[in-house]
């Protein structure tokens, strides 16, 4: 399962953050497009249970410190869905209650940690509209978050490398 992964990062992270030269209370994440999902999913679930074989590794927090979601897909209802990205996690007609589950808008808590938004108004495969749902839930919440949405940039600009208005955008994350 994705989560379980992401929060096994998380967790394998900060235990070799020591030996890797890394602040192990400055541990983040960060997820582009479905990716972005991923983060989402993680920096809001990340006590979720799953079922496998644990060790001490486990025992260390898998909350990020930190995310940073670009171009993400955030929600899994009403217009706002990326269809395909709900239809290859949870299938094609899946109840309303894992719609919910993973539509991360929903699942905000004042312990979600703080984000990093960014999405272009132009993008036509993952609506803007998920990170302005994400950014009012973690608004609603108290959790810091920052948002910056470009007038041009479609979906997929990456790092933004000589694509106009969102080829500076890590510089500000930064």
């Amino acid at each position: 399962m994705p989560l379980t992964d992401a929060q096994r990062a998380i967790r394998l992270t900060r235990y070799h953050a020591e030996d890797w030269n890394l602040d192990s209370g400055q541990i983040g994440v960060m997820g582009f497009s479905a990716g972005g999902h991923l983060a989402s999913t993680l920096s809001t679930q990340y006590d979720h249970h799953t079922v496998r074989e644990t060790d001490t590794i486990d025992a260390l927090p898998a909350r990020p410190n930190f995310s940073a979601l670009i171009y993400p897909v955030i929600s899994f209802r009403d217009l706002s869905a990326h269809r395909g990205s709900r239809r290859n996690l949870l299938g094609e007609e899946p109840p309303q209650e894992l719609v919910d589950r993973f539509s991360s808008e929903l699942n905000v808590t004042a312990d979600t940690p703080p984000t990093f938004l960014i999405h272009s108004q132009d993008d036509e495969i993952v609506p803007v509209e998920n990170s302005l749902l994400y950014f009012d839930s973690l608004h609603q919440h108290n959790v810091p978050v920052s948002m910056h949405i470009y007038p041009t940039g479609g979906h997929g600009f990456a790092f933004g490398t000589e694509r106009g208005t969102v080829q500076r955008w890590s510089t500000v994350l930064l």
